[in-house]
């Protein structure tokens, strides 16, 4: 299972009513760090599959959401459970450290 792409249309809907918890990826096309860390979202999206959804939004096409959680810096990471931010992580992480993170609301 690969990450999701989602919108601010599709927010609502993808993130907030979601079953699962969900981790969103706020990031950006010309984001350096952001594009690095695509391989290792896309394996925990694999390794975390039924037990969190891995979402991307990119913050040019999708401007209304960001601004709603206040994103400053990308890469910024939030944990959604029940439609509640429960935790949020800004800057690149690795694959080890990104697992550990998201062991610990899964």
């Amino acid at each position: 299972m690969a990450t999701h792409a989602v919108t601010d249309a599709s927010f609502d809907s993808d993130v907030l009513q979601s079953e699962t918890p969900v981790l969103l990826d706020f990031w950006a096309e010309w984001c350096g760090p952001c594009k690095r860390m695509g391989p290792a979202l896309e394996e925990v999206a694999s390794d975390f599959e039924g037990r969190m959804k891995v979402a991307k939004m990119d913050i040019q096409a999708n401007p209304d959401t960001p601004g709603k959680f206040h994103v400053r810096g990308i890469p910024t990471l939030m944990i959604f459970k029940g439609g509640q931010v429960v935790a949020t992580k800004v800057g690149e992480m690795n694959k080890a450290k990104l697992a550990e993170w998201l062991a610990e609301h899964a």
